[in-house]
């Protein structure tokens, strides 16, 4: 009976050094990856770093205002002035075109009002209104 006793436990004993020995690789293996995964993110920051300095070098405004003055002819940039502003209702937007599903007004027997939107439009605020 103690000889089977002292077999169970040799081998229990093995089996739990074989685990660890496994354990031990596999978080070594993790450490490595994850050593890995941080210098790539350190390199990340520090590319960032650069574009960021790149950017900032090129949105410089005496480099902007050079480029703007050397392609004036082309892009006719010219500072904004007070009367370059309108209302919201002075801009003339195109009609949405109604759904081809919708049936007409006519067929129906009901007339058209003036100034109303297809459904799924808002109405006509009175802003909006053109004289």
């Amino acid at each position: 009976m103690r000889s089977v006793l002292y077999l169970l436990t040799t081998l229990i004993v093995m089996g739990l050094a074989f685990w660890a020995y496994r354990e031990n690789y596999s978080t070594q293996a993790a450490l490595t990856d994850m050593g890995k995964v941080q210098r790539e993110i350190a390199t990340l920051r520090e590319d960032l770093g650069v574009l960021r300095a790149e950017w900032a070098y090129l949105n410089r405004p005496d480099r902007l205002r050079e480029l703007v003055n050397l392609n004036f002819d082309r892009l006719k940039l010219v500072p904004f002035d007070a009367e370059q502003y309108v209302e919201v209702g002075q801009v003339v937007f195109p009609l949405p075109k109604p759904p081809a599903s919708l049936p007409d007004a006519a067929s129906n027997g009901a007339e058209a009002q003036p100034g109303t939107r297809p459904p799924g439009f808002p109405p006509i605020r009175p802003q909006e209104r053109t004289p």
